[in-house]
């Protein structure tokens, strides 16, 4: 969720930059945020439903594996529509960000141990929207901004790896059985 907090908002502080590069109007910089809401939008059903059936290990990393790409992919855009569809995607790929440790702090966790492990992810998932302005604003003249996009791909490409490693694998049979409680 810290990914998905900081690269929803990161493209605010990217403005002059991405402006200056692409000759961008008002409406591309819109629609640049929008595209993003809107491939995360579009995949909160189907998300959902994967997550009951397969689980937050699964259908986390392998929604970061879009995500991983497309940040790749925005970080080398030519053109303002590669860096919208590339935007698009990167919704698509954190869509579970959020969703995905929730269901699984239902199963993977006692109730009295649930709220605070809510409190613990809002908490780090926040610090994605600090992250994505002064310390952009600091990295930017020094790195560029297609760099910081990469060393986000590292991100992504780490936490995937932390999360098959260590997140608990699904058992259909519990998380039914916690629902139905």
């Amino acid at each position: 969720f810290f990914i998905s907090n900081l690269l929803r908002s990161i493209t605010a502080t990217l403005t002059p930059v991405l402006t200056s590069e692409f000759d961008l109007t008002a409406g591309n910089l819109g629609l640049l945020a929008g595209g993003y809401f809107l491939g995360f939008s579009l995949m909160q059903i189907p998300a959902g439903l994967l997550l009951d059936k397969h689980g937050p290990k699964k259908v986390v990393a392998y929604l970061l594996l879009i995500a991983l790409v497309s940040t790749i992919s925005f970080a080398f855009a030519k053109s303002f529509t590669g860096l919208l569809i590339s935007r698009f995607f990167i919704g698509v790929g954190v869509a579970a960000c959020l969703m995905g440790p929730l269901t699984g702090y239902r199963v993977w966790f006692e109730d009295k141990y649930q709220q605070r492990a809510n409190s613990w992810m809002l908490m780090v998932a926040s610090f994605g929207f600090v992250i994505s302005t002064l310390p952009v604003q600091i990295l930017l003249p020094v790195i560029g901004w297609r760099f910081i996009f990469l060393l986000i791909s590292i991100l992504i490409l780490l936490s995937i790896i932390l999360i098959l490693v260590f997140a608990p694998s699904w058992n259909t049979n519990i998380h039914n059985q916690r629902i139905h409680k």
